[in-house]
């Protein structure tokens, strides 16, 4: 499969709002589970979630843009951090109550510092080990609180 074949351009996302929009069956809250994945390795970086408004910004901007239930409010990935997904391409599952985003991750993608969101794994003993370092200091994305997205 070519790079084209592989990825869409920002032109071919922005056209497919309406298409996309009408393909998501968003739950009752008016959300859909959002899973990040890196375009190149297929690593699988964050889930999170999306409404309508933020599918359509990321269709917009080309950068992924979610909806914070603590919040309750539309953020961009990186707003504070820096640490944005420019993205190559959206899927929708064959339910559609699943949305892929295949995003180039510009530093790291969790609030935690780490590369990945999911960095807890059984191991030996009984409990879960962290198997990722932090890479970059909640600290230093987010300031004091460190705990920014």
């Amino acid at each position: 499969m070519s790079d084209r074949d592989e990825h869409t351009g920002q032109k071919a996302l922005s056209e497919a709002g309406p298409a996309l929009l009408a393909a998501i069956a968003f739950d009752d809250d008016g959300l859909v589970a959002a899973i990040a994945q890196q375009a190149d390795s297929g690593e699988v970086l964050m889930l999170a979630w999306m409404n309508r408004e933020a599918v359509t910004e990321t269709l917009k901007t080309g950068y992924a843009h979610y909806y914070s239930r603590t919040r309750r409010a539309l953020w961009r990935k990186g707003e504070t951090s820096g640490q944005t997904q420019a993205v190559r391409d959206f899927r929708v599952d064959c339910d559609g109550d699943t949305v892929l985003l295949l995003v180039d991750q510009k530093g790291v993608a969790c609030h935690t510092g780490r590369h990945n969101c999911f960095f807890r794994a059984p191991r030996d003993g009984g409990g879960l080990a962290e198997i990722h370092p932090v890479l970059a200091a909640p600290e230093t994305l987010y300031g004091k609180g460190g705990d920014g997205s």
